[in-house]
Order: structure tokens, then sequence, then C-alpha cells
């Protein structure tokens, strides 16, 4: 694993964009894997050693998130802001083309990229997302994003981060432990915080609480898509998941039991699953 960042600009000025990398940096074939809005792309590193042997693996902190900048400008924070800074990211590492894995917003961007004209996502990967998200699910996240949780130390945050992200499923001890050490911000004043900016729920906070329609953008993707869903996820409900199965030939629907939003694809089966879809 290595670590690397890149400048890219916004409306306000420049930002750092920090991502770790897994593989050989001149394998042609690009994976890009990219987190769920209040995570980092640490999330990925167990996919992403998994596959390192056929991909070199790039996994994004998006803006605002992990060891990327903070926005000084909150309300930058969204979906134009996070494409341009994933297509810059393309041309930092060279890839003309890539496969794309993104799980609830990484999934979000790699559809608007997909369905760009003269796209470079030639496989997509979309974790517990579609086009279509309910208002009690968006009601449900920003009841907690932006909160800004103090704790006292580690403990602490892994009782509160059990408690949020129950819906992910089991976790080993491993991976769990992964997860909360990737979810550490340290504070001036010696206590922990989660490893965000709180800044990223002023836009969500602003717009109306109804449901979010993108089926417009997915009928633009081209590209061979595999769809997970978690069984009981309110993000992807099942109705728009067969919808997105039933629009097209090249799309497969995968629903994973016992699972909400969202999946983690650390489990062997989970990682066989996306492996070998991306093989095919």
């Amino acid at each position: 694993m290595r670590h690397g960042g890149y400048l890219s600009l916004g409306p306000h000025g420049f930002h750092r964009v920090a991502y770790t990398e897994w593989g050989e940096r001149d394998n042609p074939r690009v994976l890009v894997c990219v987190h769920g809005l209040t995570r980092n792309g640490r999330d990925f590193d167990v996919l992403a050693a998994a596959l390192a042997g056929e991909y070199r693996v790039v996994c994004p902190d998006v803006v605002g998130r992990g060891a990327s900048d903070w926005l000084a400008e909150k309300s930058d924070y969204g979906y134009p802001q996070y494409m341009n800074d994933m297509a810059t990211l393309l041309a930092h590492l060279g890839a003309e083309s890539v496969h794309w894995v993104g799980t609830s917003m990484g999934g979000l961007i790699g559809m608007m990229l997909a369905a760009q004209a003269a796209s470079p996502v030639e496989r997509l990967v979309m974790n517990d997302v579609g086009p279509f998200i309910p208002a009690p699910a968006l009601e449900r996240i920003a009841a907690y994003v932006g909160l800004d949780p103090k704790f006292a130390g580690i403990e602490e945050l892994d009782a509160y981060l059990r408690d949020i992200y129950a819906p992910f499923g089991p976790f080993s001890d491993v991976h769990w432990q992964g997860l909360v050490r990737s979810s550490v911000r340290e504070l001036d004043d010696g206590r922990v915080g989660l490893a965000y900016d709180p800044g990223i729920a002023e836009p969500i906070r602003a717009m109306p609480r109804a449901d979010v329609d993108l089926w417009p953008i997915w009928s633009g993707v081209q590209c061979p898509v595999l769809v997970i869903r978690g069984e009981r996820s309110d993000v992807l409900t099942a109705e728009v998941a067969e919808q997105m199965a039933a629009s097209r030939a090249r799309v497969r629907l995968e629903v994973l039991p016992g699972i909400g939003h969202a999946p983690t694809l650390m489990s062997e089966e989970q990682i066989a699953l996306v492996a070998e879809w991306l093989s095919e």
C-alpha cells in the first residue's frame, strides 16, 4: 500500500485530494474504489489487497474526508466538485479507462461519470445505491451526518460506530478494528472525533426533504453494471434495484441477505463476487 495525493480545483481555489494505492504503478488495468458519504478510501483496504495482483487499485478520500483537505466554503461539497476531483484523479494517474467500485455516494459519483459522453468508466459496481433514493433514507442519514461528536478515546468512538454502522452487517474483529482506526480524527484537546468535515452536511441539510430521482442520469450509463443490494437497505429499495436490472441487458443484480446499507465488501464472499464480475 502506498499513499499519494494531488491538487484539484474548485470554485474557491485548489484543494488536495489524498488516496491510497495498491498494486503495480505501471499496470494499465486501473480500478478506482470510492467510499460512502462519511467514510474514506481506507474502507477498501481488504478489497484492494485482494485485487492488487490484477489491478492498480486507487482508493481516494473524497474531499472533506480522511486525509483530504476540508473545503473552506461548505456549499462546494457536492457531486459537481466530486466529479471534477475524480476526473482530475484519472488525469493524475494517466488512466484512459478504468473499472469503478463505488459504495453509496461513491456509486453515484461513478454513475454520473459513466453517463458522460466518451466516459473512461468501462465497468461499474454500484454498491447499495441507485438512481432513486427515498426521502426517509435521506432523513435517516441527515440525522447523524455533521453532528461532529467528540469522544474521550477510541473505546467511546467504537461504541458510537457500532450503533451507526450496525446495518453494514457482521464484521470480523480485524475488519472492525481497521474501520475504527480509519474513522479517527485526533483533536487538539486530546479527544478524538470522526475523520470527516462536519461541514459536508450543510448542503444536505439545505436540500428539500424529498425523494432524489436520478433516472435520467442512469439512462445515460452504457457500460456493464453490477448492482449490489443489501437485503435490508433503505437507500436502495428492492423495487429500484429490480428496475435497474430490468432496464438493460448488461446490468446484473446481486442481493446480499441479512445486510442493510451498505455492504462492506470485506468478506471473502463479497470480494469474490466483485472480483469475478470485474473479470468477466
